[in-house]
């Protein structure tokens, strides 16, 4: 894949807020983890290489199990999700799919039991702002690095 622009050349300032708003995410007392999970679920839906690739290194860097990333994608039948997670994530995917999906009431109803108002507002736009991401990247072609990672024979 050959990248088609790469934006925070050509618009440093455009993609400003957007890593401000990261910042702001990252520092309002969700847990990294957490962070982390939500960013790989979304980026899983959305298809986005680079995401993917980005956030299970920094997730496995930061102390997350091979197990439990390789089984994101299935965290309703796996017991190794917290119910807080498990909230996030059925959030996540409702926010990722809202088009066909919405944001039914019982979704939000599970949310508001292991989520504070500021919470759920945190998780919101970080819901947001990795669908952003993946938006940028899979619009534009950003690659993800190899890192001495070769294809499947």
């Amino acid at each position: 894949m050959t990248a088609r622009i790469d934006h925070f050349s050509v618009a440093p300032d455009l993609m400003k807020p957007m890593l401000a708003l990261e910042e702001t995410i990252a520092n309002s007392g969700l847990e990294h983890s957490l962070i982390e999970l939500v960013k790989l679920r979304a980026s899983q839906i959305n298809h986005c290489a680079f995401c993917i690739h980005m956030h299970s290194h920094d997730a496995r860097r930061h102390g997350e199990s091979d197990t439990r990333m390789h089984l994101l994608n299935a965290w309703r039948e796996s017991s190794l999700f917290s119910p807080r997670e498990c909230a996030a994530l059925g959030w996540t995917e409702c926010l990722t799919e809202i088009s066909t999906k919405g944001a039914p009431d019982e979704i939000y109803k599970e949310l508001a039991k292991h989520f504070d108002t500021r919470e759920q507002v945190a998780l919101s736009l970080l819901v947001t702002t990795i669908n952003a991401w993946n938006r940028l990247a899979i619009g534009f072609a950003i690659p993800h690095p190899a890192e001495g990672e070769t294809a499947a024979a």
